[in-house]
């Protein structure tokens, strides 16, 4: 897996330069200035309030209840992981595992509740994306009728709603298919103390799901939430767009932004969605007649944005890692 995903990253990073090139480096960072300090930063504010509404969409799914954390730790971790997505070298199954770290960090909760709360927010968000996509799909065909993108996506979406009900059942029933996979295992290469923490482990995490899913109401809402907030996505294109000078429609946005992020979610073991953004953008834009080279820079400063966001979160997740691991080495030389 490891390999392949670096395979990926730089065919997406060939890829991603052989567009660039096509369109000329120097009228697309023309572009992408045009914007100025004060629109990024408005690009970059909006992103924000975004992820507010998507942490809010967590806690909707998750409530202090069950998962006894605030909703500015959940806000944290959350940038952490798609920080890791958007910023690392990782296929998104990596930056989650870092997501889930984040979640449990410190000891503030036990880690099968670490994963199952992430679980959750993925699964709502999820389906959220594929009402998003499922909505960009219909704006699509009203205003492109004859587009060639509208059956692979449709087929896309409907493999993603299959995909996504046999998640939901793995989730709700496979505590005891786990159990016997590591009792198997466990039997051959395990101690008793760690085979027995490994089936608590798997009991526990069953058990949070469950409790979780045992609130239908409030997963309906964390779903109709994160809608929203990929909502507020198609309208950061709109204003990019705007800021590129490019006088888009709110619908042609949504459009452009819903088949995209349904692009992108098929490709999700492509690091950062490499070369596989830009092509997107540019394929779409071109759609509705937009001049290539302000889809790729909307692209690029969509990654500058991920940047200016994720790069700083990364590193105070870092610090903060670093200040608790001293912490702990100190304890230990203090008490052997």
């Amino acid at each position: 897996m490891k390999t392949a995903s670096i395979l990926l990253a730089l065919l997406g990073v060939g890829l991603m330069t052989a567009v660039g090139v096509w369109l000329g480096a120097g009228a697309v960072f023309k572009a992408m200035l045009s914007v100025g300090a004060g629109g990024f930063a408005l690009l970059v504010g909006w992103q924000l309030l975004c992820d507010g509404v998507l942490a809010l969409a967590w806690r909707t799914s998750c409530p202090r209840s069950l998962l006894r954390i605030g909703i500015g730790r959940l806000l944290l971790s959350r940038m952490v992981r798609e920080g890791a997505m958007t910023c690392l070298p990782f296929s998104q199954i990596g930056g989650i595992l870092i997501g889930m770290r984040a979640t449990g960090f410190g000891g503030a909760i036990a880690w099968p509740m670490a994963v199952a709360a992430n679980v959750i927010d993925l699964t709502t968000e999820v389906i959220g994306q594929i009402a998003f996509v499922l909505l960009g799909l219909l704006f699509l065909l009203d205003r492109k009728p004859d587009t060639d993108l509208a059956g692979p996506l449709g087929l896309g979406m409907l493999l993603a709603v299959a995909a996504m009900a046999g998640f939901i059942w793995v989730q709700r029933g496979a505590g005891g298919l786990f159990r016997r996979l590591a009792r198997s295992m466990g039997d051959r290469v395990a101690a008793p103390a760690l085979r027995r923490s490994v089936l608590d482990g798997i009991d526990s995490l069953q058990s949070d799901l469950d409790a979780f899913y045992a609130r239908p109401g409030r997963i309906a809402g964390g779903c109709l939430i994160h809608l929203t907030g990929w909502l507020g996505g198609a309208a950061w294109v709109w204003m990019a767009y705007r800021l590129l000078g490019a006088p888009v429609q709110i619908d042609t946005a949504l459009a452009i932004e819903g088949a995209a992020s349904g692009i992108m979610a098929v490709s999700f073991l492509v690091p950062g969605a490499l070369g596989v953004q830009e092509a997107a953008y540019v394929a779409l834009g071109s759609l509705f007649g937009l001049d290539p080279h302000l889809s790729f820079g909307l692209s690029l400063l969509r990654r500058a944005r991920d940047l200016a966001i994720g790069a700083p979160v990364l590193l105070l997740w870092q610090w903060v890692e670093l200040v608790r691991l001293r912490r702990g080495a100190k304890t230990v030389s203090q008490t052997a």
